[in-house]
């Protein structure tokens, strides 16, 4: 599966997510981008997922469009600390997810 985490994920996260091409916005050097620019971006490099925080993300975007799934993680805070706890429930539902699925994975 090839996985894009967000720029309000820590970067750190990646290890926690091993079997995935999986690459971060800053490496990426799309920090910055706009919403429907970076999901744009994604399905031109041929990423599936998208992790993020971004609860609002689903709703302001047309994930249809670009064929991009969607897992988002409800946290306390984006600090790595309360992010790990949702790993588990991350790992199930990259095994499982489907192009403009939009997964909520919260405590």
């Amino acid at each position: 599966m090839r996985v894009l985490l967000d720029e309000c994920i820590p970067r750190r996260f990646r290890v926690y997510l091993p079997g995935h091409d999986l690459h971060t916005v800053h490496e990426l050097g799309w920090s910055g981008k706009k919403d429907g620019e970076l999901l744009g971006l994604m399905a031109g490099q041929g990423f599936e997922v998208l992790v993020t925080v971004d609860q609002n993300l689903r709703h302001q975007q047309n994930l249809s469009a670009t064929g991009v799934a969607l897992i988002v993680l409800v946290a306390a805070t984006n600090r790595l600390a309360d992010l790990v706890p949702l790993v588990p429930s991350t790992l199930t539902a990259l095994g499982s997810i489907r192009p403009r699925d939009v997964v909520e994975i919260d405590a």
